[in-house]
């Protein structure tokens, strides 16, 4: 019997001949928007309060509906941001822009094959704005934190009155398996959280303290306008429903990258694709653990305040019976049906086949009840059915790849 090695997170070579990350071009939804840009064929009209960020959100397909806040100094515009002044960050499926009022946006694309790949938007004086490619980003977005691909990544740390990050006091790294009790410090939210208490908007005044103390007065707020001025800002809502699915999404498009480039890198070396696909299986595992939530942290009557629940299920696809994997749950978890959207996404499709079938082997393992391992019990057998069933008929390469055989060893 062959045991299971430990889910392998060290770093790649961003110059291995089968990434080249520095020197391949990319092809993310950034550098078609800014190809579209210099030829004319978009116009990206500038504001004199956001900039050019209406227009790019548009152009992007990003709704402002999304927006999340963030008042910690924790990224490149970090001489900017502060609670009066935050940063605000949206996203869709495939790309995260962020901006703060007298700053610049910046953008990060989930490229298909690349990973994380980093933008600024820089004003022309003379013509159309310039999309224009950073890979400075990759200091703090290309490590162990992003399972050692350029990824992307949130954090969770208490921080000052004028913004700066406090981290003794806190430094948590963030997706959907925190506790609640440890998400959102240096973050606003709005919306009700239920029972889970949380330790967003809480600038710290004392920063002699030993520990954050969870205050009333910072949960369950309705919008931003009494913690800041949001006239210059295109929502006043920093959504916990928004907040949740953006926990979700970044280490699960980590996970894609990390699959596909091992994927990549071995084909590289002359493997067959069978013995990729066996090579993969820790990390399919992992992946497949994550888009079922089987840690998921548990949820407790959430509700959202900007919309953007209503607006992120009406993008489908759904099943004949109208069900869909953006469906919420909220009550007890974030998803009605527990399994990520983010199988629908462009770097999901254009994974490396082997790659696509060590997921599709071990997610068919799980929910068809092969697998019994404890953990799995959280998803019941109505469940299973459901996800099945949807994926079946709105996936059609899971259901012609799932029924394959399986690599075979413990769960």
């Amino acid at each position: 019997m062959v045991l299971s090695a430990q889910f392998d997170d060290s770093p790649f070579d961003l110059d291995h001949p089968a990434i080249t990350y520095r020197t391949r071009p990319s092809s993310s939804v950034v550098d078609a928007l800014n190809a579209r840009v210099q030829a004319g064929q978009v116009s990206l009209p500038y504001d004199d309060t956001t900039g050019y960020l209406k227009p790019v959100l548009s152009a992007l397909n990003v709704s402002v509906d999304s927006q999340i806040v963030v008042f910690s100094k924790t990224s490149l515009q970090s001489n900017v941001i502060q609670p009066r002044n935050p940063r605000v960050i949206y996203f869709n499926d495939s790309v995260v822009v962020a901006w703060v009022r007298g700053g610049f946006i910046e953008i990060a694309a989930h490229d298909p094959a690349q990973g994380a790949v980093f933008y600024r938007v820089l004003r022309s004086m003379t013509g159309p704005p310039a999309l224009f490619r950073d890979d400075g980003c990759l200091q703090c977005h290309n490590s162990f934190a992003t399972l050692g691909v350029p990824g992307f990544l949130a954090k969770s740390i208490p921080s000052a009155l004028d913004g700066n990050p406090l981290p003794w006091l806190g430094n948590y790294l963030t997706d959907h398996r925190s506790p609640i009790t440890e998400r959102w410090a240096g973050w606003y939210v709005t919306g009700k959280a239920g029972t889970r208490r949380h330790l967003g908007n809480a600038p710290v005044v004392d920063r002699n303290i030993d520990d954050v103390k969870i205050e009333d007065a910072n949960l369950n707020l309705a919008d931003l306008r009494s913690r800041f001025d949001t006239s210059g800002y295109l929502s006043p809502h920093s959504d916990v429903v928004a907040l949740l699915v953006f926990d979700h999404q970044i280490r699960m498009m980590n996970l894609l990258t990390r699959i596909g480039w091992q994927a990549r890198t071995l084909a590289h070396d002359g493997r067959s694709d069978t013995a990729i696909v066996t090579a993969l299986r820790d990390t399919a595992i992992e992946t497949v653990d994550y888009m079922l939530f089987v840690d998921e942290a548990p949820l407790a009557g959430v509700s959202g305040t900007s919309g953007f629940a209503e607006s992120f299920i009406k993008r489908g696809p759904r099943d004949s019976k109208g069900r869909s994997l953006r469906d919420f749950d909220l009550k007890q978890r974030l998803f009605t049906n527990p399994c990520s959207y983010m199988i629908y996404s462009e770097a999901f499709a254009q994974l490396p086949l082997a790659a696509k079938r060590a997921i599709y082997q071990r997610l068919w393992d799980v929910l068809s009840g092969s697998v019994r391992t404890p953990k799995y019990t959280r998803l019941s057998a109505a469940d299973r059915d459901r996800i099945i069933e949807i994926l079946r008929e709105t996936k059609r390469d899971f259901a012609d790849q799932a029924p394959r055989t399986t690599v075979q060893g413990p769960a």
